[in-house]
C-alpha cells in the first residue's frame, strides 16, 4: 500500500506544525495512502556521529545508517516510503535540534563522494517540507538558505518536492501571560483565523499531490 509517513520535528505534538502536518497526511488519506505520524519528540538519538560507515567500501551500510538507536527504524520506515512530509518551527533562524539531527542522519546516508553520482539513493520518494514560525512573512525570507538547503537534500530522493511555509503563528494561548509585547495580539488572532486555515488548505492539497505523484507518473 502506498505509504506516507509525516515527521514532527516540533516538541510540541499538538501544535502549529502537527497541525499542518497532520492536514497533509489528510489529504494523503482522502487519496488511499496508508499514513503514519512520528514525533521526534518521544525518541532517544543522536545526529550523525561522522563515522563514515555509510560511505566505507564493502560495507553493508551504503544507503543506510550504521547508529542504532530510537531514530533507526524512523529512518528504515522513511527510505521505503511513497512519501514523507517533514515538518519543524523556525528556532532562532533554522529547523529544531530535533529536525537537524533527523536531517543529519537521513540525508548523509543518500550523499554519494563518488564523483560519478550525486546520491546514493536510487529509488524514487516524494517529500514536502512545513515550516511554521511566530515572525510575519516579510522576515521569513530572511530564512531563504535554510529553505534552498532543505530543498536540495530532499531533491536527492529523485521525487516531487514541495515546501509550504507558515508564518506569523499564534504561540500562547493567552498572551498576557508572557513577556510578548513585541506582538500584536490581535494581528496574530486575524492570521490565525483567516490565514491559518488556508495554510491547512495547502497542506492538505500537499499531501494529496504527494501521495498521487506514484513512481509511473
Amino acid at each position: 500500500m502506498n505509504k506516507v509517513i509525516a515527521i514532527n520535528g516540533s516538541p510540541r505534538k499538538n501544535g502549529n506544525t502537527a497541525i499542518l502536518l497532520q492536514k497533509a497526511l489528510d489529504g494523503a488519506a482522502s487519496v488511499g495512502a496508508e499514513t503514519e505520524m512520528i514525533h521526534l519528540i518521544d525518541l532517544e538519538y543522536k545526529g550523525c556521529i561522522s563515522c563514515f560507515a555509510c560511505k566505507r567500501k564493502g560495507t553493508r551500510f551504503i544507503g543506510s545508517c550504521a547508529l542504532q538507536d530510537d531514530l533507526s527504524p524512523v529512518l528504515e520506515k522513511a527510505m521505503h516510503a511513497q512519501a514523507i512530509i517533514l515538518g519543524s518551527p523556525i528556532y532562532l533562524g533554522d529547523v529544531t535540534a530535533l529536525m537537524r539531527a533527523f536531517i543529519e542522519r537521513f540525508g548523509f546516508i543518500n550523499v554519494s563522494y563518488d564523483n560519478k553520482r550525486h546520491n546514493q539513493f536510487a529509488g524514487k520518494i516524494n517529500a514536502a517540507f512545513c515550516y511554521t514560525m511566530n515572525v510575519p512573512k516579510l522576515i521569513s525570507l530572511l530564512f531563504g538558505y535554510v529553505y534552498m538547503f532543505n530543498k536540495g537534500f530532499l531533491k536527492k530522493l529523485n521525487g516531487t518536492v514541495e515546501m509550504l511555509v507558515c508564518t506569523d503563528t499564534w504561540q500562547f494561548d493567552d498572551y498576557s501571560k508572557y513577556e510578548a509585547s513585541n506582538f500584536d495580539v490581535e494581528k496574530k488572532k486575524k492570521v490565525r483565523e483567516k490565514v491559518f486555515p488556508r495554510d491547512c488548505e495547502k497542506a492538505y492539497k500537499i499531501g494529496r499531490k504527494l501521495s498521487a505523484a506514484r513512481e509511473d507518473g
